[in-house]
């Protein structure tokens, strides 16, 4: 875990990834509704992130790409990465494929991870700098956890940017230099 006390470092490690056992495992409950406490080897199940990384470190279970970086995926973002709606995929896509990465030993996520960036990040500019208010409601429902932050961020530098263009003194001057030091006996 990166960051034990950030929410959303927690909530990224919170998401699903399938498994598989490599060896038998007595006294876990991993289905409530199952009549045995244990997992054969061999079998295939979905396991929060935080909990198949332990197990992975163990050897004890091997960790397929998940559904969220499938084919179609790959392919929907190659074709127009700004118009696929990442959030309903996972909320923490980008969090979550850095984490994931590394486990599954698919070089290409981090490579989709980057060019996904690339050209969403020039949207999320774009629509923060220049959209009404009615159009970006739609954009902002296809937007992660990042980059609703980064959004977010990108609108409050244009209203300060647009603050201090408007209004106020161009220059201040500091309150030190408006005192006058007293001389010295």
């Amino acid at each position: 875990m990166a960051n034990y006390y950030n929410i959303d470092d927690i909530l990224a490690e919170e998401e699903f990834v399938p498994v598989v056992f490599h060896k038998a495992a007595n006294g876990v409950i991993i289905d409530p509704s199952s009549e045995t406490n244990s997992v054969e080897q061999g079998a295939k199940v979905e396991l929060p992130l935080w909990l198949a990384q332990e197990l992975y470190l163990r050897q004890a279970i091997s960790i397929s790409v998940p559904a969220c970086f499938s084919q179609r995926t790959r392919l929907e973002i190659q074709a127009d990465a700004a118009c696929v709606d990442l959030k309903s995929r996972s909320q923490y896509f980008y969090e979550f494929g850095c984490k994931i990465a590394p486990l599954v030993g698919d070089k290409t996520i981090e490579i989709l991870l980057l060019s996904a960036f690339k050209i969403r990040y020039k949207e999320i500019l774009t629509k923060a700098y220049t959209a009404v208010f009615t159009t970006t409601s739609k954009f902002l429902t296809l937007l992660t956890k990042e980059e609703t932050n980064l959004y977010e961020a990108a609108q409050a530098s244009m209203a300060a940017f647009k603050k201090w263009r408007m209004g106020g003194p161009r220059l201040q001057r500091a309150s030190v230099l408006g005192r006058k030091r007293k001389p010295l006996d």
